[in-house]
């Protein structure tokens, strides 16, 4: 109490900033008594007065405040009427009666602000109040918003009284509609549609626009009543709402005549301008469509852009592959138009799950005629869905084209796919490709397909005078995984490009990997001059540990390259080498903060009481970010013990 006297003092000082302190300090305690004062001070011409007298009341809350601050309602200021506003859509919750007075005001305007208010309130007896006032309020304004306030309070028992809105002046409707498409109240589909007699064009719209959102089912039958005789911007609306109710499956139960007549409305909404209306044309004609409907929704989609309408144009193509193989799917693969082409190649691909083999023929009829973009994406989705009797036409492809794109294409399909022993002469003159990733596919393809044939070209191509070749030699030997590619890959561990070797290193580990053949070999690299070649090994050894390794990953903690540190590092903490903590203590002296923090995680992951000392040592240290990862680490070695 005593503070508070205190800031009542400073709330009417006239040095502002004082006051301003005040007001805060006031908030901060809670003062009930500064209510009135700081109220006051929302009318201050300071504008940081005003927002600490702002925040306290806020802060404050309580019957008090309400009733301090919705004098302020009726200030001739805009900016003090809007400020309090603010802080009685926050607080008013707690004083619901006063607010519900004030819809009883003789001014309208704060009727007005007493609506809006107690849509913010959560109230049931805001409920009440304000289904009264948007029933009898003499004034439109009042009845506008006290909809608008309904609908955000969401309470179906508003439901009633929204229903009877209706009938209300235009201007009402509008609110009552977005209120009742809020509620969702199964009684009010009777309401809007009876409502649609008399309704003006924008209404109706808004009506039915709510009815889709609503999604109540009873209201299909009434709104397909009514699409014949509404005119054609009526009934596109009509023809959203009933799809967005069903959905584009359930339109498949409607009686044949009802269907037909349907399809044929969709088909006119399949031209509105408004693309909500579009969408839901296409997604019922995807389950009712036919030819026409397809050419009708590929036109849409071709003139899409495949970059910013990516979300629309994928969901049009999928509603558009379930309407199945269409004459007008066929024609627009093989059109001048590349848009309209690639959205049909994309359509088929889906079609392709159902109807593979009737797919893969039509692309392949065409696939000649077409420009180079179009055969990118087919020869992709060739390559996905076709079977070996497409093995024919990959391998004319793979001696007719030039693409390096088309040319993976058919590459990952003999090879990877198919694995086709006889097209091996054709596939690996594409090592020496420009495009290191045609080469790359080339590789791929032939390692699957393997074979004698395969092999001894590639322990050929490593003895080659091309470095590239015996890279390339060395990586698919290894890959094979014959025990007799040992000798290729012994011999490439002496090469002089480093990258040879290192591959080689990888090749090895992996052919011998099972037995204990490799390990001399991998640890001679330890000592190579190549920092990426070392590196390899280090990791090799960790990722295949075992006990008789320790000396040689110990000696990699002393390595020249930081990184080659740091993975030994890695290796030794994840086998919890206790043995290796005096050396991984000397370590937490480098230079590089990043080898230092990767010592203290192997230490949280190793353990033990000279682990543990060391970390506690570190967490009492004056870098933040050391004693962060240390107390990590302590609590990685503490949680070890309880488990």
């Amino acid at each position: 109490m005593t503070e508070c006297n205190e800031y009542l003092v400073l709330l009417k000082s006239e040095d502002m900033e004082i006051v301003r302190e005040g007001a805060f300090k006031a908030g901060e305690a809670g003062c009930v008594e500064a209510v009135p004062e700081l109220a006051r001070l929302l009318t201050a011409d300071h504008l940081g007065i005003q927002e600490a007298a702002e925040s306290s009341l806020r802060r404050i809350g309580g019957k008090a405040v309400v009733q301090a601050v919705i004098p302020m309602l009726r200030s001739d200021s805009a900016p003090v009427r809007n400020l309090s506003m603010d802080i009685l859509r926050e607080v008013g919750h707690q004083d619901v009666n006063s607010l519900i007075e004030l819809l009883h005001d003789d001014d309208a305007d704060i009727r007005i602000f007493a609506s809006d208010i107690l849509g913010s309130s959560q109230s049931l007896m805001g409920v009440e109040a304000l289904c009264e006032a948007l029933l009898k309020d003499p004034e439109v304004n009042v009845r506008y918003q006290a909809a608008v306030s309904l609908g955000d309070l969401g309470r179906e028992e508003a439901a009633v009284s929204l229903n009877k809105a209706m009938e209300d002046d235009e201007w009402v409707q509008y609110a009552v509609i977005e209120a009742l498409t809020k509620i969702k109240h199964a009684s009010s589909v009777d309401a809007l549609v009876k409502a649609l007699d008399k309704a003006s064009d924008l209404v109706a719209s808004m009506i039915i626009d709510a009815l889709g959102e609503m999604g109540n089912v009873k209201a299909v039958t009434m709104l397909l009543r009514r699409m014949e005789d509404s005119p054609t911007a009526l009934r596109n609306k009509i023809v959203k709402a009933v799809v967005n109710i069903l959905g584009g499956k359930s339109l498949t139960l409607l009686t044949n005549d009802e269907r037909e007549k349907f399809r044929q409305y969709l088909l006119v909404a399949l031209k509105d301008e408004d693309e909500e209306i579009q969408d839901a044309a296409i997604q019922g004609l995807a389950y009712v469509g036919g030819e026409q409907a397809a050419r009708g929704i590929l036109s849409i989609a071709a003139k899409l852009d495949q970059d910013r309408d990516q979300d629309r144009l994928a969901q049009i193509i999928a509603n558009l592959s379930k309407i199945g193989l269409t004459e007008a799917l066929k024609d627009a693969v093989a059109s001048d138009d590349k848009d309209l082409a690639q959205v049909a190649v994309q359509a088929l691909a889906l079609v392709a799950e159902d109807s593979a083999d009737e797919v893969c023929s039509i692309f392949m009829d065409v696939f000649w005629d077409l420009g180079l973009y179009v055969q990118r994406q087919l020869i992709s989705v060739l390559a996905d869905v076709a079977g070996d009797g497409a093995t024919d036409f990959f391998v004319d492809v793979l001696e007719r084209h030039d693409d390096g794109t088309v040319l993976k294409g058919a590459v990952g399909f003999l090879g990877v796919k198919m694995r086709k022993a006889d097209v091996v002469d054709r596939i690996f003159p594409l090592l020496d490709h420009q495009y290191d990733d045609v080469k790359e596919a080339a590789l791929e393809a032939l390692i699957s397909i393997n074979g004698s044939e395969v092999r001894e070209r590639f322990v050929a191509m490593a003895s080659s005078q091309e470095p590239i070749q015996r890279l390339m030699a060395v990586y698919a030997l290894g890959k094979i995984g014959e025990p007799e590619n040992i000798v290729q890959l012994e011999m490439a561990l002496e090469d002089e490009l480093p990258d040879i070797r290192k591959v080689a290193v990888e090749a090895i580990a992996q052919l011998c990997e099972g037995t204990c053949g490799w390990a001399p070999h991998v640890l001679g690299r330890l000592e190579d001059e190549n920092k990426d070649v070392r590196l390899t090994a280090v990791e090799i050894l960790g990722n295949c540990y075992e006990k008789e390794y320790l000396p040689h990953l110990l000696k990699a903690l002393k390595d020249d390259d930081d990184w080659v540190q740091i993975r030994a590092i890695d290796a030794l903490g994840t086998q919890r080498e206790e043995e290796a903590v005096p050396e991984l203590l000397e370590l937490l002296e480098s230079s590089n903060r990043f080898v230092v923090m990767k010592v203290i995680e192997a230490l949280g992951r190793i353990g033990g009481t000279v682990a543990f000392r060391s970390l506690l040592e570190i967490s009492d240290s004056d870098e933040y970010e050391l004693v962060r990862a240390a107390e990590d680490a302590i609590t990685m070695i503490q949680e070890g013990q309880e488990n």
